[in-house]
């Protein structure tokens, strides 16, 4: 099995699906793709823009973190 790669938040933060074509979103230290979902086209879900941890803003999320299984973990967060 192959280790998981590490990202820095520089390197997230460019995958926020405007200056490189990936959306990534971070949560509990995994960064998750969301580039095929249509709720993050554009890089932004509702108040939420993507290239960044989303860890403290899920508390005020209307879901839970269960959502995020639907998504594949791609890294992890340095």
């Amino acid at each position: 099995m192959d280790e998981i790669q590490t990202y820095t938040r520089g390197q997230l933060a460019l995958r926020n699906g405007q200056d490189k074509p990936q959306i990534w979103i971070a949560f509990k230290g995994l960064i998750y793709d969301v580039t095929e979902s249509r709720l993050w086209r554009g890089g932004k879900h509702y108040e939420h823009w993507a290239g960044q941890d989303l860890t403290e803003e899920l508390k005020d999320a209307p879901h839970s973190e269960k959502v995020f299984e639907k998504f594949k973990v791609i890294g992890k967060l340095l």
